[in-house]
């Protein structure tokens, strides 16, 4: 019996197989057995992250692109990571969003229809829910997203679902909770362009690289008056998609699933763990808040726990800190 081959797709964003995420998830998909094929267009993936298999430059709103994809193999599934990703963006550029995140998804699910491809693992989000009205948030948590990145995640999930009851497109949503850390082995890591994610700008400051870590807003209900999140280990997250994968691969039910930990960080929180992980002092300067960012997001993942056996095993603050700072050092020391 031949391996089942997957397509790890991606276009202009930072989700993508040649992106922080995906590329992590395809070397724990290639370690578990599967040939993988990424599809990218490199807008801001790192070609040099495609390591464990062959890539194809081309976008997901190209419909020619996905079906000269589509035909160079046969494919089991697609892990779809392809979405712009800055919450702060998609307030002030919704069109973008709506374009390369919902028209992308639906030019992806029509090739996939086009090929015979009938399974797909879906790189959700935690901004589905908004605001919570209480924590932890499971699945079922009302979805009411307060900012267009949300949205189109939220619309990418009903159109899966649509797919679903008209073709029988089998599908995975897995809704991230705060992805971080590095490879442990420090192959890859966490590298955007522009970087606006809290810890990689810590570990910055920590380094020297910039002078101060801004806190965006210091007034929010929680107990040191920061933001609360849930972090959750980047090779957490990628064998989660691996069993995401054998679950739709064995006809498992199509659902949602929240990938966190239930562990509550706070932005003060994380800021003294870079100082003990490091050694370093990590300088803060007070900024007012983001539009579209809630005050805590965290995960109840007793859901996950049983349908796919999953639970966080790196995911604590020192061990996700201890990746990312060793990856940082090792990237700029180039």
């Amino acid at each position: 019996m031949s391996l089942p081959k997957e397509s790890i797709d991606g276009a202009g964003s930072c989700r993508r197989g040649a992106g922080y995420v995906g590329s992590h998830c395809v070397k724990a998909a290639a370690a578990a057995g599967h040939a993988c094929t990424v599809f990218d267009n490199l807008v801001s993936g790192h070609r040099d992250f495609v390591r464990w298999g062959p890539l194809i430059v081309g976008d997901i709103r190209d419909a020619a692109a996905l079906d000269l994809a589509f035909k160079s193999e046969r494919f089991d599934a697609v892990v779809h990571f392809a979405a712009l990703a800055y919450v702060g963006q998609s307030v002030t550029a919704p069109g973008r969003y709506y374009d390369v995140n919902v028209n992308g998804t639906r030019m992806l699910l029509d090739a996939m229809l086009r090929a015979g491809v009938s399974n797909i693992v879906f790189s959700s989000s935690c901004a589905v829910y908004g605001t919570p009205d209480r924590l932890p948030i499971s699945e079922t948590t009302a979805t009411e997203p307060i900012n267009p990145y949300g949205r189109t995640k939220l619309v990418c999930e009903q159109m899966m679902e649509d797919f679903g009851e008209a073709h029988g497109l089998r599908s995975m949503r897995l809704r991230y909770f705060n992805a971080a850390g590095g490879d442990p082995a420090g192959e890859i890591g966490e590298d955007h362009d522009p970087e606006t994610h809290l810890i990689p700008i810590a570990l910055d400051v920590a380094s020297g690289r910039r002078p101060a870590l801004a806190v965006y807003g210091r007034d929010y209900a929680t107990p040191d008056g920061t933001a609360v999140r849930d972090y959750v280990h980047v090779s957490d997250l990628a064998r989660a998609h691996v069993m995401a994968l054998a679950h739709v691969l064995g006809s498992g039910a199509s659902m949602s699933l929240n990938l966190g930990t239930g562990a509550c960080v706070s932005v003060a929180t994380l800021a003294a763990a870079v100082e003990r992980v490091t050694g370093r002092e990590v300088a803060t300067v007070a900024a007012p808040r983001r539009a579209g960012d809630p005050a805590e997001l965290v995960a109840s993942p007793a859901r996950t726990m049983e349908v796919l056996g999953w639970r966080a095993k790196h995911s604590s603050p020192d061990m996700i800190l201890a990746d990312a700072w060793s990856w940082h050092r090792r990237r700029f020391r180039k």
